[in-house]
């Protein structure tokens, strides 16, 4: 089982680490990361590099495909290398995918028309622009499609595919051995939640915009 994880450049490391965490303790997987360019791909701190070993034309049939998400998102929505490999790749995979505002690449492959998808919150309703239709759920399932919330929300959508894959006890043990119990200081985790003024400066200074 192949599993191809997109990076591309100032992508949110924790929406392919995550998952990775998850999916590559699946039975036979292989993990890949892939990128339009094989080499290190900066992510959107600047601190952190990863390495993509392979490129794009190099994994052209995945059985799974993850999209990452993060502010380099919007540089990548025309970017046909990318969109083309993702419609390419989609046309044999088992599953396709996304992190956060990954899922804006999906819809702009064409691949959402129509099917209930999620992302980071202040990314939301772009996914309207493409034809899909957006939902608050932190991970939605529409067909072969898993998409998730906001970076953290990618663990979850990589356990719920785990179940589906593995079964539900295979991803209760990865659950459990991962130890992922959140108990987090602070109930901020959602727009819903967190203080009015936080969520207002946020959506204020958002880069998710198509203007």
């Amino acid at each position: 089982m192949q599993i191809a994880m997109l990076v591309y450049d100032r992508f949110t490391a924790l929406d392919v680490v995550g998952p990775y965490e998850i999916l590559s303790r699946l039975p036979d997987a292989r993990v890949d990361f892939v990128a339009e360019q094989a080499g290190p791909v900066r992510t959107d701190t600047g601190f952190l590099a990863l390495t993509a070993d392979k490129a794009l034309d190099e994994v052209p049939r995945p059985d799974i495909v993850v999209v990452s998400g993060g502010p380099g998102t919007m540089d990548q929505l025309k970017n046909p290398a990318l969109l083309d490999w993702l419609r390419a790749a989609d046309a044999t995979t088992t599953w396709t995918t996304s992190v956060c505002s990954g899922s804006l690449l999906l819809a702009a492959a064409g691949l959402l028309q129509g099917r209930r998808a999620t992302s980071h919150w202040v990314a939301l309703d772009l996914l309207k622009e493409f034809g899909a239709e957006p939902t608050g759920e932190r991970v939605v399932t529409d067909g072969k499609y898993v998409t998730a919330a906001g970076v953290s929300s990618g663990i979850d959508m990589a356990l719920t595919l785990s179940g589906r894959i593995a079964g539900d006890e295979h991803a209760q043990a990865v659950q459990l051995l991962t130890e992922y119990d959140p108990q987090p200081p602070y109930d901020a985790g959602s727009p819903q939640k967190a203080p009015a003024h936080l969520v207002e400066e946020f959506r204020a200074g958002s880069r998710f915009s198509l203007t």
